[in-house]
């Protein structure tokens, strides 16, 4: 039931989100990523649990995101220097199947930027503050620092951002209105 309406793709696998606001995975099962709760490559699309309420996808080589209808984030998949915003020790293992970020209900767009050991989030909210979380070596989660990590979403200085999307090799790209 239902029709495809939104794509993910992450380099070993892939998310498809249904107009029925069923979540479905398939591809490379490393380090959690299907969200399934098990370590198997899957060929063809798998529901992710039973949850009909989910809104939009994000995915990245070895992880995934998503956002329901009630505006509550979820990540899964390899959480290295915390980039799945669970407020974890950096680095930490992997997680198999959707864990709630905090307990905010106002999160609208997701990014994900992963490229070798770098693990990257970025997120929006309704009011159009910007948040980021994950490896921060070089200073790519603008915080005006180059602190190793931060394993909890950390707001990026500004409003009025519009939307994100990341870009090869780990970046990400905001758009800001004036």
């Amino acid at each position: 039931p239902g029709t495809w309406s939104e794509v993910a793709d992450g380099q070993y696998h892939v998310l498809g989100l249904k107009t029925n606001g069923t979540l479905w995975a398939w591809g490379y099962r490393s380090m959690g990523a299907l969200g399934i709760n098990n370590q198997v490559d899957r060929s063809s699309p798998v529901q992710v649990g039973t949850d009909t309420t989910w809104s939009t996808i994000a995915s990245a080589s070895y992880c995934s995101a998503a956002i329901k209808t009630d505006g509550t984030l979820w990540t899964w998949g390899r959480n290295n220097y915390g980039a799945l915003g669970h407020n974890t020790a950096v680095p930490v293992g992997n997680v198999s199947s959707p864990m709630q970020v905090g307990t905010d209900t106002t999160w609208s767009a997701i990014a994900l930027a992963e490229d070798g050991a770098t693990n990257n989030s970025y997120a929006l909210k309704t009011d159009n503050t910007l948040w980021a979380w994950g490896y921060n070596d070089l200073g790519n989660l603008g915080q005006n620092q180059s602190t190793p990590g931060y394993s909890s979403p950390v707001q990026i200085p500004g409003t009025n951002w519009t939307s994100i999307r990341t870009e090869a090799r780990g970046g990400i790209m905001a758009i800001k209105s004036l």
